[in-house]
């Protein structure tokens, strides 16, 4: 018999020696350009992120979170993209809750944080507790943190502040000093784009005056007091536009099987879907843009893979978009 098993518990302290922070030293260069590559028009957001990571995964004692950051600003400026993409560039698993779902009373902490002993589900982890307990480093994801009830808003504080989280069924306090917290918001969007302008280059004036903002907008000042840093996103515009959308039109491409050209979108495509960007304002969002896309390529791309065609390009012919096979298109060179 070990001696740890003969005279203490030792998966307790196996369990508390698995919680003790280590410093890790990361390429925070390396990381923000890694993020940049995936997430379009954010280079500042990701080089500022990347940073704070990197201080944090230095230290030695923490007794909180790696970060609890907030991603604030229009939809459809790569909020959540950005969490689910530094989630995989770290190696780290990717725990997320779109928070919308959690709007109603008791029953929304419960679905997070389980349930005390004598009610129903009091047998089984909350899906936060449990996810953390048996992967402590995750990166956790709340999109839309605003629209939580206040009583899931009150359980995350002690996450953010004493950094552990309590399952309800068992008492058990589960670390999360290893994780990191990702949320993002679309609240006070015009006020938040007016001061990242005002701003750009003082972080201390525009921490503060979307603090302000989002205040204003209905957050919780104890929220706010336990956020680490605040970033807000830009909107994204022209060339920005062009290169979400020809990511997405790749990618749809991709999904049918197909594949494309070198060169193989006609820029007046990607013009259009600027301009339609444009028409819908500071509301529009990275899903209206996967929307016209949509529209505009999937009955043609559909019939292109019913007709055998592996290799496609796309071109504007009397006002419409055509899919053709590269031999059709002079401009674009073979796959």
């Amino acid at each position: 018999m070990d001696i740890l098993d003969r005279l203490t518990n030792r998966k307790e302290l196996e369990d508390k020696l698995s919680q003790e922070a280590t410093p890790v030293f990361l390429d925070a260069e390396a990381l923000s350009a890694s993020l940049q590559a995936k997430v379009v028009g954010q280079d500042r957001i990701c080089l500022e992120v990347a940073s704070q990571i990197r201080r944090r995964l230095a230290l030695m004692q923490r007794g909180k979170p790696v970060g609890v950051f907030l991603f604030a600003g229009p939809p459809g400026t790569g909020k959540t993209y950005l969490g689910k993409v530094l989630a995989d560039m770290l190696g780290r698993k990717l725990l997320h809750f779109d928070m919308t779902q959690y709007s109603s009373g008791g029953f929304a902490a419960s679905s997070l944080f389980g349930t005390q002993k004598g009610y129903v589900g009091s047998t089984s982890y909350g899906k936060l507790t449990e996810s953390l307990r048996d992967a402590p480093d995750s990166v956790v994801l709340l999109d839309e943190i605003e629209k939580a009830h206040s009583d899931v808003h009150k359980k995350f504080l002690t996450a953010w502040n004493d950094g552990f989280v309590t399952e309800a069924s068992d008492g058990r306090q589960i670390s999360t000093t290893r994780a990191i917290f990702i949320l993002t918001t679309n609240a006070a969007v015009d006020t938040l784009a007016e001061l990242s302008r005002l701003y750009a280059n003082s972080p201390d004036e525009l921490r503060r005056g979307a603090d302000a903002a989002l205040r204003a907008a209905g957050f919780a000042p104890e929220v706010l007091s336990r956020i680490d840093r605040i970033f807000v996103f830009d909107p994204v515009q022209g060339l920005d536009i062009a290169r979400v959308a020809a990511l997405e039109i790749e990618s749809m491409i991709h999904s049918y099987g197909l594949s494309i050209t070198l060169g193989g979108i006609d820029p007046n495509i990607l013009m259009d879907l600027i301009d339609r960007q444009g028409r819908l304002g500071q509301g529009a969002s990275a899903r209206d843009l996967v929307r016209a896309i949509e529209d505009t390529l999937a009955d043609s791309l559909i019939e292109a893979k019913r007709n055998g065609v592996t290799c496609v390009s796309l071109v504007v012919r009397n006002g419409l978009v055509a899919v053709l096979p590269p031999d059709a298109s002079a401009a674009a060179t073979a796959c």
